[in-house]
C-alpha cells in the first residue's frame, strides 16, 4: 500500500529486474474516492512472483516496515551488486552486501518508496 507513488514504484522495480513487468493498472477515475489517477489497484511481476499494489487513498500513520520483504533471488554477482546499488539510493542499508554463512551474497535495504528487500546470492 503506497501513498501516492505506486505506479512509479512498479515502474522502478520492473525496469531494475530483468523477466519483471507492470502486469495491470487500474486507476482511479474522477469523482471516485481516490485521487483521480492514482492507482486503485495493481499487479507486477517480478521474475515470475505476482505482486498486487495500490495508493491508498486514506491518509494513514504507518507505512512498510522490514517486518514485510521482498526476498530476491539473485543469479550473479552482478545482478546482486546492480541491484543493491540501485536499490540504495535514496534508501537505507539495514544488512550490508557480504559474504553470510547462509548464504554466499546478501543484503537487507529499504528503497526509496519504503519497501524491505532481501536480496540472496546463494
Amino acid at each position: 500500500m503506497f501513498q501516492g507513488n505506486a505506479e512509479e514504484a512498479m515502474h522502478f522495480y520492473t525496469t531494475l529486474i530483468e523477466g519483471s513487468e507492470v502486469v495491470m493498472i487500474n486507476q482511479y477515475g474522477p469523482n471516485e474516492v481516490g485521487e483521480e489517477g492514482s492507482v486503485k489497484q495493481a499487479v507486477f511481476s517480478l521474475k515470475g512472483q505476482e505482486f498486487m499494489c495500490i495508493d491508498s487513498n486514506v491518509q494513514h500513520e504507518f507505512t512498510f516496515t522490514p517486518s514485510f520483504s521482498i526476498f530476491l533471488t539473485c543469479d550473479s554477482e552482478e545482478e546482486i551488486t546492480d541491484l543493491f546499488s540501485s536499490l540504495m539510493e535514496g534508501g537505507e542499508e539495514l544488512m550490508p552486501l557480504a559474504d553470510y554463512s547462509f548464504s554466499k551474497k546478501f543484503a537487507w535495504v529499504v528503497d526509496q518508496f519504503g519497501v524491505s528487500w532481501q536480496l540472496n546470492l546463494p
